[in-house]
């Protein structure tokens, strides 16, 4: 961690999702202040947002040294986006692959909205580090997931603003099982059960079930990756 206080902070990305949430405890663990940020773009699965709440209040409770470093939450409201796509995350539509190769759940722009936003709130807030759990190993295929775009966004916002902003993303090169390992590694058995409880990472929005990775449909892309890194990280 750096000594300078624009580098002793960060604005994590937190959509409720176990990524997400892996990502704001990897935050937390090094840097004096956090803060959270989520976008209410007009989902299916809205019930991520409802998590957010109840996430940050049980990381608190039982990682009282978080807590203490864990400031104020945003949530932004882009329903502009949910509009213009056409999308299964956006429209009751069934999730498959599309003619371009990319699943029916791909929102175009969305990561580079969000970043994009994150960095005007963080302008404001004085905060230059922005934390997101994009991952380019084992995940759906968007191509706003990969390396490569946030590198050339990072350039693009540090240019638009004339302000150091580093886009951090911890799991870019881990693939679920291995983000799973980071989290028992990040706060142990009791860290996990934290994921496995309260995140919610399922495309439907399906909170009735309850598996042994948490809770969700298990068929969707995001239930099946989800689900297939618990089994291989509890079988290592």
């Amino acid at each position: 961690m750096a000594d300078g206080p624009a580098d002793n902070a960060a604005l994590v990305l937190f959509s409720g999702g176990q990524d997400s949430t892996v990502c704001l405890a990897w935050a937390l663990q090094r840097y004096a202040s956090v803060e959270t940020v989520g976008f209410d773009y007009g989902q299916r699965h809205t019930v991520e947002l409802a998590c957010r709440e109840r996430l940050r209040t049980e990381l608190s409770a039982v990682f009282p040294e978080w807590g203490e470093r864990l400031g104020p939450d945003h949530c932004l409201k882009l329903e502009a986006l949910g509009q213009i796509s056409d999308t299964a995350l956006t429209r009751d539509a069934e999730i498959a692959f599309a003619e371009s190769g990319l699943p029916t759940t791909f929102v175009p722009g969305r990561n580079l909205l969000f970043f994009t936003y994150a960095a005007a709130l963080g302008y404001r807030r004085g905060i230059t580090r922005l934390v997101g759990g994009m991952c380019e190993t084992d995940y759906s295929g968007y191509p706003d997931c990969r390396a490569a775009t946030l590198t050339a966004l990072n350039d693009a916002i540090r240019l638009g603003t004339d302000m150091a902003f580093v886009i951090e993303t911890p799991l870019m090169h881990l693939d679920k099982a291995q983000t799973w390992a980071l989290a028992d590694d990040i706060g142990g058995p009791a860290f996990v059960d934290i994921v496995r409880e309260h995140t919610h990472s399922c495309y439907l929005g399906e909170r009735s079930r309850r598996h042994d990775w948490g809770y969700g449909c298990g068929a969707c892309p995001a239930c099946e990756l989800r689900a297939k890194g618990y089994e291989a990280w509890r079988a290592g």
